[in-house]
C-alpha cells in the first residue's frame, strides 16, 4: 500500500503559511474537511485536544500528528499533508518547530493501522521526507508518496 492511495490531492496544501499551532491544525483540518473525510467540527476537536493534552501530537523532530478522537464529526478515514512555508512551535520542547503536518481522521481505534504504518515508513527516510516537505504543489507531493512503497 501507497501512502498516496489514502491521500488525495485535495488533502495536500504545500508551502502553508501558519501564525501558530493552532492555525497549523486549521490547515490539517481544512483539508480534511476538503477531502470529505470530516467535518469541520473535527478542527476544533483536534485543537480541543491539544489545549486538553499539551503538544503530545509533535512525534518526531519537526513533524506533527493532529488528530482526535474518532467522534459524529469524522465520515471516513482520511489524511491531509500540509507543509507549512516557516516552521511553527508547538511548545514541544524536543521537536519543536514544527514543518510538517499530517492530520489524521479515524472512525475507530483500528481502521488506520496500515496507514500510519505507511506514515513511519516515509517519516524514517530522512532523503524522501526532505523532498516531500521541499515539493511545492500538490501533485508533487502525491508524486513522491505514489512512488513510496
Amino acid at each position: 500500500m501507497s501512502l498516496a492511495d489514502d491521500l488525495p490531492k485535495s488533502a495536500i496544501v504545500t508551502r502553508a503559511h501558519a501564525s501558530d499551532w493552532r492555525a497549523a491544525i486549521q490547515l490539517a483540518g481544512g483539508a480534511l474537511t476538503a477531502s470529505g473525510a470530516t467535518t469541520a467540527a473535527y478542527t476544533d476537536e483536534m485543537i480541543a485536544a491539544v489545549e486538553k493534552h499539551g503538544p503530545y501530537i509533535v512525534i518526531a523532530p519537526g513533524f506533527a500528528l493532529a488528530h482526535s478522537r474518532p467522534s459524529p464529526a469524522v465520515l471516513h478515514t482520511g489524511l491531509s499533508w500540509v507543509a507549512l512555508a516557516e516552521p511553527v512551535d508547538f511548545g514541544s520542547g524536543t521537536n519543536d518547530p514544527v514543518r510538517l503536518v499530517v492530520g489524521l481522521a479515524a472512525l475507530d481505534h483500528d481502521s488506520h493501522i496500515e496507514t500510519m504504518a505507511a506514515l513511519a515508513g516515509i517519516l524514517s527516510d530522512e532523503a524522501v521526507l526532505s523532498e516531500l516537505i521541499a515539493a511545492e504543489t500538490a501533485a508533487e507531493v502525491h508524486a513522491i508518496l505514489g512512488r513510496v512503497p
